[in-house]
């Protein structure tokens, strides 16, 4: 059996939600927040991995 890698997503929001993106199979929605240090934050439910975009605060 192979486990396959948390999804990871950048973007160019500081808090994000997370739902587990797959419908009534996914879980609660959760709101994190991407601290300024390590500029990304995984989810405590499905490990998916959100990272700030470099090019954030040029827009």
């Amino acid at each position: 059996m192979t486990l396959t890698a948390p999804e990871t997503k950048i973007v160019n929001q500081r808090r994000v939600a997370c739902d587990g993106g797959e419908g009534g199979l996914g879980h609660p929605r959760v709101w994190l927040q991407i601290p300024l240090k390590e500029g990304y934050v995984e989810c405590p439910y499905c490990d998916c991995k959100y990272v700030y975009g470099e090019d954030a605060d040029a827009t």
